[in-house]
Formats: C-alpha cells, structure tokens, sequence
C-alpha cells in the first residue's frame, strides 16, 4: 500500500499500522497510524512522526518520554492493561506527543497523557496518568537530557 504525504509517497502494509481503536483525544475517528522514524539508524525510537492512514494531513511528532526522563514511570490501571492486552505496564512501548513551536526549546511534550502501545499486537490506546507529577505540559528546555548542564538554567522547573 501507498500513501501520499508532504514528506513524498510513503508505502507500507497492513501490519506496520498502528491501531488505536478509540483514536486519540481529539481525533477519534482516525484510528490508524504508520509511524515513521525521522533518524534511519536501527532501533531509534527517540523520535518519531505519527502518520494518520486516513488523513495524511493528520501527523503527530512522537518522543519516546525515556529519552527526556530516564526515571518516568507510567502505571496503568487494570483496565488499560487488559485493553492492551499485557499483565504488566513495562510490556509496553510509550510515546509522548510533542507541540512544535519555532524554538526547539520552546517545544512542549503532555508526560500526563502518553500513548502506550502493545509492540506485539500493534494495538495503542492514549491514556491519562492519575496521581502522578506528570503535567499536560513540559517544555523540551526543562529536561537534563535536551540541555547542557552549562546553559545558564537552574533546572528550577526540571521533572525527572
């Protein structure tokens, strides 16, 4: 199968799909999505674009919250588990969405509200993280890992 995008055709068969059978806050009648990674090298998953099948119009700038907070810890309820199929939180893969502004430092990523996706089933569902410090935003700028320790910050509004 084929896909026409702003980033050139992009092909792909059923099973590179990602399935969001609810979709996503704010769009949830487009439920499947191919994601693709913006760094060729194998395996990394830092940074991804989130392409809608059904709306290519519809992208999403992925990052993996591992990558900004080395310690983030999503727990799911018993249900959001079951729905994905797996028994334990760590069997799954998580994604933040980002928010792109001009300054890269400006951009923002919601650690409240990640994707948490079945890598085997290929099933994904966006959830909402209770009783954590997670915010619905962080600014790119704040985390230890996209900044130098030299930048003239204080770390005042770091969250990991």
């Amino acid at each position: 199968m084929t896909i026409e995008t702003d980033y050139g055709t992009v092909e792909y068969s059923p099973e590179d799909l990602i399935v969001f059978t609810d979709g996503l806050f704010g769009f949830p009648k487009l439920t499947r999505y191919l994601l693709l990674r913006i760094n060729e090298e194998e395996g990394d998953d830092s940074i991804l674009l989130m392409l809608s099948v059904e709306d290519p119009n519809v992208v999403f700038v992925l990052i993996n919250p591992f990558f900004l907070c080395p310690d983030y810890s999503p727990v799911l309820t018993p249900e959001e588990l079951a729905c994905l199929e797996v028994t334990d939180s760590g069997e799954l893969s998580y994604y933040t969405i980002c928010v792109v502004r001009n300054d890269y430092l400006e951009n923002t990523v919601n650690l409240k509200c990640p994707l948490a996706i079945n890598p085997k089933t290929r099933c994904g569902i966006q959830i909402i993280l209770e009783n954590t410090s997670y915010e619905y935003v962080h600014k790119l700028g704040s985390f230890p890992s996209v900044t130098s320790s030299n930048d003239g910050s204080d770390g005042s509004d770091e969250v990991c």
